[in-house]
Order: structure tokens, then sequence, then C-alpha cells
């Protein structure tokens, strides 16, 4: 394969490096710089591995997920793509801007897993905010890579948590957090990205490694 110069057609061959590999299993196909250290689409946050998700929550508790829980498994992103040579776009080839915009209406409008509607959940993440006031997050995305929205382009939809949080948080962009509370599958359009989820937080606490 060539090396591109222009900037749509790299973004274009990373962008279909996330999505041959499964939304959310690769997402850091699509990084500028790089992530921290060990993280894989199992550990999302880098070195601080997270305790192993609950299959059944507690009654009466919320239920610790992974951010795989959130991709149907039947969804096959590169459908679309399969069979495409990428070494035959040259620099500046317009097919390479029509691809990327295919790949990203493909991202946007990943579809999200029905199952998980209406689910007391708790999941970790990285903040980035959108509403700010008193010098609190008053709502935000909650992305499961560093630098997604913010650093590098918006994961898939169904990669994307809109939060609104019932209390204002103290947290700066790219804080990991744990966030609780009933999770929806709803759609929402930002100047950040396209979210498939919303949750109605009932708190967002410093993630410490460990659920408690």
């Amino acid at each position: 394969m060539r090396i591109a110069k222009k900037t749509s057609t790299i973004t274009a061959f990373n962008r279909l490096s996330l999505l041959l590999a499964g939304a959310g299993l690769a997402a850091m196909a699509w990084a500028a710089e790089p992530a921290p250290k060990d993280t894989t689409a199992s550990n999302p946050l880098g070195g601080k591995a997270a305790a192993p998700a609950v299959a059944k929550g507690t009654p009466g508790q919320p239920r610790q997920i992974t951010w795989e829980e959130l991709v149907p498994k039947d969804w096959d992103p590169a459908k679309e793509f399969k069979g495409m040579d990428l070494s035959a776009l040259d620099d500046g080839d317009p097919r390479a801007n029509e691809l990327l915009m295919k790949m990203q209406e493909v991202s946007n409008n990943a579809p999200t897993n029905p199952a998980m509607n209406g689910t007391e959940i708790k999941i970790p993440g990285f903040i980035v905010p959108l509403e700010e006031a008193k010098g609190e997050v008053t709502e935000f995305l909650l992305v499961p890579y560093f630098g997604a929205c913010i650093h590098t382009p918006p994961p898939p939809a169904n990669q994307i948590l809109h939060v609104i949080p019932q209390k204002g948080a103290k947290f700066r962009a790219m804080d990991t957090v744990w966030v609780t509370g009933k999770l929806q599958t709803q759609r929402n359009d930002s100047m950040m990205g396209v979210s498939g989820y919303h949750v109605s937080a009932s708190s967002v606490t410093k993630y410490s490694g460990s659920a408690k």
C-alpha cells in the first residue's frame, strides 16, 4: 500500500481498520497518538484492569458491564467494505473522501443492543464534557478509550454513552470514572459525536480500578 499524503486518505485507511476489526474491538486503529500502555478492548482503561463483569447483578444493585455488551453480536460494520482494495486509492483520489463519508455514516448509525435497554448498569470510561456549570460537568459523553472524540475521531455510536448526572461532577476531560445509572437505547447528536445510549447517572465517581 502506498503512503498517502492526503489527510482524507489516511483517515479513511485508519477508520476502515477499525470497522474491519469490529466496533470497539480495535478502537486504537483510529488513534493519532498512542493510548495508555496496555490498552485493550477488554481493558480499555489502559493498565487499570477493571473487575470482571457480573453476568447477573445482585437484586437492587446495578450490573457492572463491559463495552462489548453494548454491541449487537450480529453487527458486522465491515460488511459494506469487504473486497475493497485500498491500495488502489491514489493521493487525492475523490473516492477516498467518499469512502470516509460512508464509514462515518456506518459509525454514526451503529446499532445498539436492545437487551440492554432499561438496565441499571455500572461501567468505567473516559469523560468528554459537553456542558459545565460552576466548575462541574453537568453533561458529558462516556467513551471506552483515551482521546476519543477529542484527540481522535469518535468511536461508533454504540460505543458512546450520553450521560446526564443527577449532580454536577467535578471532573475534567479524559478523567476516568465509574458511571452508575439507568441505561437507555437513545440516540443523541452532539458536536463531539453521535451516541447510541443515554444514561441518567445516579453517581459519577473516580475510577479506582475496582467496582467498589
